[in-house]
């Protein structure tokens, strides 16, 4: 019966689990027959009959193979959450080579597999992914991973027609450089499970951009898909180009400045961070980087739009704000801990001011974070990619803290300090804050206004900036400003500003001194005009 739950023999036999196995003497003559030299001139080590990886894939959207390999509650877990006509993919492996690779872990895309049918590519996020811990299959091996894959519905794959997934394997030939070559696993459905396909046809917008462009790359449906939220943060960047631009008249206006501030990290974090998933990485600096060195490929960077948009904006504000635009506005996890921070000095948390020279020689720490996982993904970026993992913003933000808890625990340890602290990652740990700094000196503008007071004698802005980014001084480290505008309301404040107070105390006692000249003059004249008149009188009574 088509229906039934059937074991792992008799899904191997009927094709609806299908495989791909390659030996290590399969892949080293593969890349022989490549002609790449630097690749034959490292070959896979060990005996040429081990497995270098046994990957299986099948479709466990289908009822009958989803119920034989994830078991009843999981399948039943599975279709709560397919939308209609979604699909489900199934894909296990062991061996030397893993399929996942460790590109996920940045929370981006898995980047050493893509399923192929027709003219379209899918590659799938870790926000579609589950990993599962076995094969549920009677008599199905006991494998190293075992990993579930949601098909995103707009992408009109249909599991009645044969796919094929190409499988990326990597070779390092040098301390930067890799050799690439594609195998594939072929996967054409049985066809006593056809009746139970529903197939969806794509809808809308992108049905639209498939019948004028049908041999378009995956990128350019990546950008319709998600054109709604490019549209909101186009706007958004818009919007924040204007507050810098005229902060000159916003600053005048304290209490517009900090609700326009308060406003803009809300949507930073609920917006750019936990809705869109768009949190810039460490990790993708030195991607880039590796890239540059390697082969660069802009269809790569261009899978993620709302990323690729990001990282333009803060380019193009590196040369005008320095790091500030992005660490103090635009970061979802810099908003988490400033908006922390201020529900914490609402219930009156104690604040912690460092004195200045401990605060001092605490900033090199983020920066030697940086170098470190720089050094690494000069040797191996995978493995940068892990110690990345120093930066909590895939658990707080792109996962929003439901992973394994060691992950947690560090999310947590990191944003009790910016309680006491404001901004504590900020300040001294964050290595995408460090990376950004570095090209962030070149900045050609200096829109941040100082009195020749700041600092001698007066401390007011030092003492209120949130990240000590004020130097005793009075000068304003472009490295650690994130561009608050606080100093700008400050110095524009004639009731904050000692500087402006005084000159206000000036013009005052002047007005008043002025006032009380016109008034003795006014009573001066007004006491002659009485003589006059009482003389007159006088003059008259004696005529």
């Amino acid at each position: 019966e088509a229906g039934a739950v059937e074991d792992w023999p008799a899904l191997i036999a009927d094709g609806s689990v299908q495989q791909l196995a390659l030996t290590l003497e399969q892949v080293n003559r593969a890349f022989e027959e490549s002609g790449d030299e630097q690749a034959v001139k490292h070959p896979e080590q060990g005996d040429p009959g081990d497995a270098f990886i046994q990957l299986y894939a099948a479709v466990v959207s289908i009822p009958a193979i989803g119920r034989s390999l994830l078991g009843e509650a999981e399948y039943k877990n599975l279709t709560q959450r397919l939308e209609p006509g979604q699909q489900a993919i199934l894909l296990a492996g062991d061996g030397r080579y893993s399929f996942k690779g460790s590109g996920y872990v940045r929370g981006g895309i898995f980047d050493r597999f893509q399923l192929v049918q027709g003219d379209a590519s899918i590659r799938f996020h870790d926000f579609q992914h589950r990993r599962l811990r076995h094969i549920a299959a009677a008599g199905a091996p006991d494998l190293r991973d075992v990993d579930l894959f949601l098909v995103p519905p707009d992408q009109g794959f249909d599991a009645a027609v044969p796919w094929k997934l190409e499988l990326l394997v990597g070779r390092p030939i040098g301390p930067t450089r890799k050799a690439f070559l594609t195998f594939e696993l072929a996967y054409d459905p049985p066809q006593k499970y056809l009746s139970f396909i529903q197939p969806e046809e794509p809808a809308g917008l992108l049905a639209w951009f498939d019948a004028d462009a049908p041999d378009a790359p995956l990128w350019t449906r990546m950008w319709v898909t998600k054109l709604p939220e490019i549209v909101i943060l186009l706007v958004a960047l818009a919007v924040l180009t204007l507050i810098f631009f005229f902060q000159d008249w916003l600053v005048k206006r304290p209490r517009l400045t900090d609700r326009v501030r308060v406003g803009f990290l809300v949507f930073t974090l609920f917006g750019i961070g936990w809705y869109a998933n768009a949190q810039l990485s460490v990790v993708n600096i030195l991607a880039v980087f590796n890239a540059l060195v390697s082969g660069f490929d802009w269809s790569y960077f261009l899978m993620e739009p709302l990323i690729f948009i990001l990282w333009g904006s803060v380019a193009a504000s590196l040369l005008f704000w320095g790091r500030g635009a992005y660490c103090g506005w635009l970061c979802p996890f810099g908003a988490l801990q400033e908006l922390l921070n201020r529900l914490a000095k609402l219930i009156r948390i104690p604040q912690l001011p460092l004195p200045w020279g401990l605060h001092e020689r605490l900033w090199p720490l983020k920066y030697l974070i940086f170098l470190v996982l720089f050094g690494f993904s000069l040797h191996s970026l995978g493995v940068a990619e892990r110690l990345a993992e120093v930066e909590p913003f895939k658990t707080a933000i792109i996962l929003k803290f439901v992973r394994d808890w060691p992950f947690v625990l560090f999310a947590v340890a990191v944003l009790v300090p910016g309680l006491f602290i404001e901004r504590f990652y900020c300040r001294y740990m964050c290595p995408l804050g460090a990376a950004l700094a570095i090209p962030g000196r070149l900045r050609m503008f200096e829109w941040l206004k100082r009195y020749k007071e700041c600092g001698a004698p007066c401390q007011r802005c030092a003492n209120e900036c949130m990240v000590q980014a004020i130097h005793p001084e009075g000068n304003i480290n472009v490295n650690e400003c994130l561009y608050c505008l606080h100093c700008q309301v400050v110095y524009s404040d004639d009731h904050a500003c000692p500087v402006l107070i005084q000159k206000r105390l000036k013009r005052e006692r002047q007005s008043s001194v002025s006032m009380e000249r016109k008034s003795s003059v006014a009573l001066k004249v007004e006491a002659i005009k009485r003589k006059a008149k009482t003389d007159s009188e006088v003059v008259i009574t004696s005529d």
